[in-house]
């Protein structure tokens, strides 16, 4: 899907609860650096950032991107999840295997999570529930406050069917590609794209809100590094909410960098190149391999 062959392989790791989800590793081709893993957004999924982690990956550095259970190349019980917090084991759990995989007893590398759009609630509330993890956070448009939502009527349905059927499916109001990007050939993309979800459960739905409310008191659990990316023509997030509450963060290592005439998915942007190449600096420097 990207424009640049990627070299990867889809593997599948299996969750404590025995569901197996998949997930793209790319192939660095020398000494690693260190380790980043992706998450992607409530739409979205890895096939939508090959160029960027191939990218990563050519500069060095182990590349993960997981397909959140029940969407991308995950088929079995599509748009939906247990919980929230079953989302944030399904990390957690992914990252501990990662660790104990070393030959080492110790890290012997440093572990950065990127997350995007819907995503990054993922990312801050990680930090709260399984503190230690990871030695770095991207936020790539994260979506903590949202410009787009369900109409109240909406709302009202979703809860009464989370009561009682919970797996019903709603649509999820980002259905234009144009919210997503300015870029004539990636809005086609969009329209065509086979694993992009459109639908999701009342049950996911109310763990997305509920989540928001996790997410709200969860600042102060972040103490690792953070680069902020946010895209200035943004529709489906708040520029301004976001930066306020990244700044409540309690690392006092944040980086904001916002890019003029951006929309949503900077992979997307007709220069890619720019934001890769931030957040490769960023990595390099804060793994201790800056020039």
């Amino acid at each position: 899907m990207a424009e640049t062959p990627a070299a990867f392989e889809i593997l599948e790791h299996q969750a404590s609860d025995g569901y197996r989800w998949k997930y793209r590793r790319y192939r660095e081709p020398s000494a690693s650096r260190g380790i980043v893993v992706f998450i992607h957004g409530i739409q979205s999924h890895g096939g939508w950032y090959e160029h960027s982690c191939a990218q990563l990956a050519g500069a060095g550095y182990q590349v993960y991107f997981l397909d959140r259970r029940g969407s991308g190349l995950n088929q079995e019980d599509r748009g939906d999840a247990p919980s929230f917090r079953v989302l944030l084991d399904d990390i957690a759990e992914f990252l501990t295997a990662l660790l104990r995989s070393s030959p080492n007893s110790t890290r012997a590398l440093p572990v950065f999570l990127a997350a995007i759009s819907w995503g990054g609630k993922l990312a801050v509330a990680l930090e709260r529930r399984n503190p230690g993890l990871i030695d770095g956070m991207i936020l790539i448009c994260p979506g903590f406050y949202a410009r787009v939502s369900p109409t109240l009527w909406q709302r009202i349905c979703i809860f009464f069917s989370r009561i009682f059927r919970p797996s019903s499916l709603y649509p999820i109001p980002l259905s234009e590609p144009e919210l997503f990007t300015a870029t004539p050939k990636w809005q086609q993309f969009l329209r065509e794209d086979p694993l992009r979800l459109h639908e999701a459960t009342a049950r996911l739905l109310v763990e997305s809100a509920r989540l928001d409310g996790y997410v709200s008191w969860s600042a102060s659990y972040v103490h690792v590094p953070v680069l902020l990316l946010l895209a200035s023509e943004d529709r489906i997030i708040r520029n301004d909410w976001t930066r306020d509450f990244v700044s409540t963060f309690a690392t006092p290592d944040k980086r904001i960098i916002e890019y003029a005439g951006a929309h949503h998915t900077l992979e997307f942007e007709s220069n890619p190149e720019q934001f890769i190449g931030d957040i490769r600096s960023w990595l390099d420097q804060r793994a201790g391999w800056a020039s």
